[in-house]
């Protein structure tokens, strides 16, 4: 563990925009596991200052995505047991549109500086700019125009203004007003010091004056996160490699406004297996839509924590307990991770696998009803017997209503199905027959008894020197309807299980008729 030689908090502060992005997921989980392996603390913060994005319930389906998959946040919003959005913590409020005034005090702090200033240029002068500047393949930027306004040239400007129903005079910002801009040192040069990345250096001639306060009063990103990150005591900033190039802004922020900048560290892109961004475009990429497939929360936080994390070990499999002692940044790749869906259905099967199948019933029961399947209708036992037969063949709980509808309805199939095929039609109804009569003389306990049952039928097959799968597939297909399945003693022992020894007879004798 390592030392930093002060309380560690992290932050993780999405904008309620909609669903939860796998990338989210681990920007969250990151800053989670770094905070609780140093005995920091991690706190929830809302940005909304982008009123056009907001979503309706975004915040309240985050919190529940992250209360479901474990990560639980010492500081800012949460569900009570209502599941009533509530707020703890002493550097509230964490919903950035409640904290407008602070940032308006700044940027006008900054403006007194000569850090900052107002910034009159209309909409239509920006764009010819921009296409003037792409035209000469030079990158857009803004050209400083109102940057160098001397004070009566400012005095007539924020005149006019008013007189068309703006305010900007004395640092009050209400109603519309003209931006604020940061105004970027033209010389000298910006290091960024990242805990993944290394030092990276910046030209300051090359970054652009960045808009810090919008007309309507609200803050951009750039100067809100230094606010909030410097008020809010955050010692770490860990997110998405796509803000290194603003970070050097950030710094100037801090530096213009006499505060010391958080450390960073900035995660690299998760990619499609095409080396494409992981977006919506390209398939599933909220949690949500893992989860409802059937994917556990377990296997999900054991696979992202790897998107981009190793571990220096050949364990690949890791409880968040586990994740949390054996965390590091300094084991973050540079580059980018690739989203392998292949490797999360291995690791949702191991963790399916080691799960007792009492519990598995419990997470199952959904997936059945969606297959139309009333399992109240059902004895435990039966359901349990299932899952005991089933888990190790399963990558997520989704497949099990599909899979497993031949046990709970009977199945419809080709009497083609029925034939071995170094058999024919006329010897798989003799050997079906013969089946039905061995179990009719048994009772349903026994046919619960797999090891018994397999053993019974070997024997038979031995003593009469009859082909295995003479025998074995067309009694599995009677009792499935299947191509592929379970063996037919697992199957039976099910079935015992449940609808018990009239229907696995049932099923042999009707599929004997259709021959």
């Amino acid at each position: 563990m390592v030392n930093y030689g002060q309380l560690i908090r992290t932050r993780f502060a999405p904008s309620p925009t909609g669903f939860v992005h796998i990338g989210s997921l681990r920007t969250a989980l990151f800053a989670y596991l770094f905070a609780r392996h140093n005995n920091g603390q991690i706190i929830l913060r809302i940005e909304d200052t982008d009123q056009s994005r907001q979503v309706e319930g975004a915040v309240e389906n985050l919190l529940k995505v992250m209360k479901h998959i474990g990560i639980e946040f010492d500081e800012g919003f949460y569900l009570d047991e209502n599941n009533t959005v509530q707020e703890r913590g002493a550097f509230g409020p964490y919903l950035q549109s409640l904290r407008l005034e602070l940032y308006q005090k700044y940027a006008q702090e900054l403006i007194e500086k000569k850090n900052a200033y107002y910034c009159f240029c209309s909409s239509e002068r920006l764009d010819e700019l921009r296409k003037e500047q792409t035209a000469l393949k030079k990158p857009p930027m803004y050209d400083g125009h109102c940057r160098n306004l001397n004070p009566e040239e400012l005095e007539i400007k924020l005149a006019e203004f008013s007189a068309q129903g703006g305010s900007a005079s004395g640092g009050k910002f209400a109603g519309k007003r003209p931006v604020v801009r940061f105004a970027i040192p033209k010389e000298g040069q910006t290091v960024i010091h990242d805990l993944i990345y290394g030092e990276m250096t910046y030209e300051n001639k090359l970054l652009d004056d960045q808009v810090i306060l919008k007309s309507d009063g609200f803050p951009t990103y750039h100067l809100a996160v230094v606010v909030d990150d410097h008020h809010m005591e955050i010692t770490h900033v860990i997110r998405g490699d796509e803000w290194i190039p603003s970070t050097p802004k950030h710094i100037l922020i801090y530096q213009a406004l006499g505060w010391q900048p958080s450390q960073f560290a900035h995660l690299p892109l998760i990619l499609n297996p095409d080396k494409s961004k992981l977006s919506k475009r390209q398939g599933d990429v909220a949690v949500e839509d893992f989860l409802s497939k059937g994917y556990l929360k377990e296997a999900l936080i054991n696979f992202v924590a790897f998107l981009g994390w190793n571990p220096k070990t050949t364990q690949e499999i890791f409880s968040l307990k586990d994740l949390i002692n054996k965390f590091d940044l300094k084991n973050i790749n540079k580059a980018a991770p690739i989203f392998d869906t292949n490797k999360l259905d291995w690791i949702n099967g191991q963790y399916i696998r080691a799960k007792n199948s009492g519990e598995l019933v419990n997470l199952a029961l959904s997936y059945w009803e969606q297959q139309g399947i009333n399992t109240e209708s059902y004895n435990r036992g039966f359901l349990t017997a299932i899952l005991e037969v089933e888990k190790s063949r399963l990558k997520t709980l989704s497949e099990i209503g599909e899979r497993t509808k031949y046990f709970f309805e009977l199945p419809s199939y080709d009497a083609n199905l029925l034939t071995w095929k170094k058999s024919t039609p006329e010897d798989a109804k003799v050997k079906l027959l013969e089946i039905h009569d061995l179990l009719a003389q048994m009772d349903n306990e026994e046919l619960k008894e797999q090891n018994k049952l397999e053993t019974k039928i070997k024997s038979i097959i031995a003593e009469k020197n009859y082909d295995t799968g003479s025998v074995l597939w067309p009694m599995r297909a009677a009792l499935t309807g299947m191509p592929a399945s379970p063996s037919p003693f697992e199957v039976t022992s099910v079935l015992a299980h449940g609808p018990g020894k009239n229907e696995i007879l049932r099923r042999i004798k009707l599929a004997a008729d259709k021959i």
